[in-house]
């Protein structure tokens, strides 16, 4: 393994789109949706380190997850567990890591990844991945990993690929970055061979990065720049006291990759799904002769087909007459919802959150 190369895992969201199973107290990725056995932090966290030194993997998350993060990855050393004291999405937590890492290692060379993602073919995953790496290296370049789409999803970013622009084996440049389209605009997406999804998994060495940033973001660098030599001392966590509520909120897409001039893809298909909503847990799941999905040792159904119920084994669901649907009973909480309709879940947070309170969030 390369001692050079690192991963940062990113697990401090808050899941709402899988309410009302993730929670604010234990959100998505410290839950085992899939019933694998792991959690998707367990399960990516694995996926990592087959190819990556444990010791050269971060966990970035926020300040009331470490802990759960410490139960869930026992075996990562609490100095590799990095916490965040607010959620000021992920250009913010990037600078953070790239700044650590170049006090540690100049030479060092990342990868930004999701803790929420499914792959099957982790052969392949690895294989692009450690190409993307070595590219990144070789080139001072920025490279994504691009999913080639089955279906015109929505709830995908899309990036667009110049086909003639072949900079090494399998290795594009990219033309831009597109917010989720609507359904037209994904079917005209997916008849084309220029759109690839946006799988939210980034690399570069930190050197590119922080220039990129000193050049694109110039007030977060100027941040982070004035407490680099803080970082990986007892000083660390003042110095991000005093960074974050000075930083504005915006994503890495936003800040860097839609700006910069030397990014790159690599078109994959290694089984992923970003396991951001039921509906992509249902399609990742087994299902029955009627195309249900059931988790839970007492749900009875009749008359239903195409639906998701999720429920505690302790509790015995009769239900009739389900056509996609989505019914998700937790201890508190019962969510009957069309599967066309998930999409709405996170503003049913936010009614519940002005009625009731942050008592079922």
């Amino acid at each position: 393994m390369n001692e050079h190369f690192y991963a940062a895992i990113l697990a401090g969201g808050l899941g709402t789109r899988f309410w009302p199973k993730s929670r604010s107290g234990c959100p998505k990725q410290f839950l085992d949706i899939l019933g694998s056995g792991e959690t998707l932090i367990q399960s990516t966290y694995k996926r990592y380190a087959s190819f990556i030194l444990p010791e050269n993997i971060y966990i970035i998350t926020s300040d009331e997850y470490v802990d759960i993060t410490r139960q869930q990855l026992p075996g990562v050393k609490p100095g590799n567990i990095l916490s965040e004291p607010s959620r000021k999405n992920t250009a913010p937590c990037v600078s953070y890591i790239s700044f650590k890492l170049l006090q540690k290692d100049p030479e060092a060379v990342l990868v930004v990844a999701p803790s929420d993602h499914v792959v099957s073919d982790i052969e392949i995953f690895q294989s692009l991945t450690l190409q993307a790496l070595n590219f990144a290296k070789n080139n001072s370049a920025f490279v994504t990993l691009g999913i080639k789409p089955t279906y015109p999803n929505t709830g995908y970013g899309y990036i667009q690929y110049d086909l003639g622009a072949v900079k090494d084996e399998n290795v594009y440049e990219v033309k831009t970055f597109i917010e989720k389209p609507d359904i037209e605009l994904a079917k005209t997406f997916l008849a084309s061979e220029e759109f690839l999804w946006n799988s939210g998994i980034f690399i570069w060495d930190v050197k590119t990065i922080l220039a990129a940033f000193e050049q694109y973001q110039s007030e977060m660098f100027d941040l982070f720049a004035a407490e680099k030599n803080n970082f990986n001392t007892p000083e660390e966590k003042p110095a991000l006291d005093r960074i974050y509520p000075l930083c504005i909120s915006i994503s890495i897409d936003y800040a860097i990759m839609e700006k910069a001039d030397n990014v790159y893809v690599i078109p994959a298909d290694f089984g992923w799904s970003d396991l951001g909503t039921w509906n992509s847990a249902y399609s990742n799941l087994s299902k029955d002769q009627n195309g249900n999905v059931i988790t839970g040792d007492n749900v009875i159904i009749y008359d239903s087909i195409n639906s998701l119920i999720s429920a505690p084994d302790e509790k015995l669901l009769v239900l009739q007459g389900l056509d996609d649907f989505i019914v998700v009973d937790t201890k508190d909480v019962l969510l009957i919802c069309k599967k066309e309709k998930e999409q709405q879940v996170k503003e049913f947070l936010s009614e519940v959150k002005k009625k009731k309170g942050d008592k079922y969030l």
